[in-house]
Protein backbone atom coordinates (compact mmCIF):
# COMPACT_ATOMS: atom_id res chain seq x y z
CA UNK A 1 0.00 0.00 0.00
CA UNK A 2 2.85 2.60 0.45
CA UNK A 3 5.07 1.17 -2.48
CA UNK A 4 7.52 3.53 -4.55
CA UNK A 5 7.82 3.49 -8.25
CA UNK A 6 11.39 3.64 -8.36
CA UNK A 7 11.88 2.74 -12.36
CA UNK A 8 9.26 2.67 -15.28
CA UNK A 9 10.21 0.30 -18.37
CA UNK A 10 7.80 1.80 -20.82
CA UNK A 11 9.58 -0.45 -23.43
CA UNK A 12 8.68 -3.44 -21.81
CA UNK A 13 6.64 -6.24 -23.83
CA UNK A 14 3.98 -7.58 -23.59
CA UNK A 15 3.10 -4.61 -21.63
CA UNK A 16 4.60 -1.65 -19.62
CA UNK A 17 5.98 -2.79 -16.30
CA UNK A 18 8.34 -0.75 -13.63
CA UNK A 19 10.13 -1.51 -10.56
CA UNK A 20 8.04 -0.80 -7.26
CA UNK A 21 10.36 -0.36 -3.78
CA UNK A 22 8.13 -1.46 -0.90
CA UNK A 23 8.73 -2.37 2.83
CA UNK A 24 7.45 -5.22 4.03
CA UNK A 25 5.50 -5.41 8.18
CA UNK A 26 8.55 -6.61 9.34
CA UNK A 27 10.29 -3.72 7.91
CA UNK A 28 12.23 -5.53 5.49
CA UNK A 29 12.95 -3.86 1.91
CA UNK A 30 11.63 -5.45 -1.25
CA UNK A 31 11.67 -4.74 -4.98
CA UNK A 32 8.95 -5.92 -6.84
CA UNK A 33 8.38 -6.06 -10.98
CA UNK A 34 5.18 -5.76 -12.05
CA UNK A 35 3.57 -5.36 -15.54
CA UNK A 36 -0.15 -4.21 -16.45
CA UNK A 37 -2.37 -2.80 -19.25
CA UNK A 38 -5.89 -1.30 -18.35
CA UNK A 39 -7.43 -4.01 -16.60
CA UNK A 40 -5.16 -6.43 -15.25
CA UNK A 41 -1.54 -6.38 -13.39
CA UNK A 42 0.87 -8.78 -12.96
CA UNK A 43 3.67 -9.55 -10.63
CA UNK A 44 6.37 -10.52 -12.63
CA UNK A 45 9.32 -11.14 -9.74
CA UNK A 46 9.53 -9.98 -6.10
CA UNK A 47 13.33 -9.98 -4.59
CA UNK A 48 15.51 -8.74 -1.87
CA UNK A 49 17.53 -5.94 -3.10
CA UNK A 50 21.18 -6.78 -3.23
CA UNK A 51 23.60 -3.93 -1.83
CA UNK A 52 26.57 -4.54 -4.06
CA UNK A 53 23.78 -3.34 -7.05
CA UNK A 54 21.93 -0.43 -5.20
CA UNK A 55 23.09 2.48 -3.70
CA UNK A 56 22.13 3.15 0.75
CA UNK A 57 18.50 4.16 -0.09
CA UNK A 58 17.86 1.10 -1.90
CA UNK A 59 16.28 3.03 -4.53
CA UNK A 60 18.83 4.29 -7.07
CA UNK A 61 21.48 1.81 -8.82
CA UNK A 62 24.41 2.14 -8.72
CA UNK A 63 26.61 2.79 -11.43
CA UNK A 64 28.56 -0.19 -13.72
CA UNK A 65 32.07 0.38 -14.00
Amino acid sequence: MTGEIIEQYDDSYPYPSCLIYGIKLEGKIIHIVCGSNDTELWIITAYYPDNSEWESDLKTRKEKK
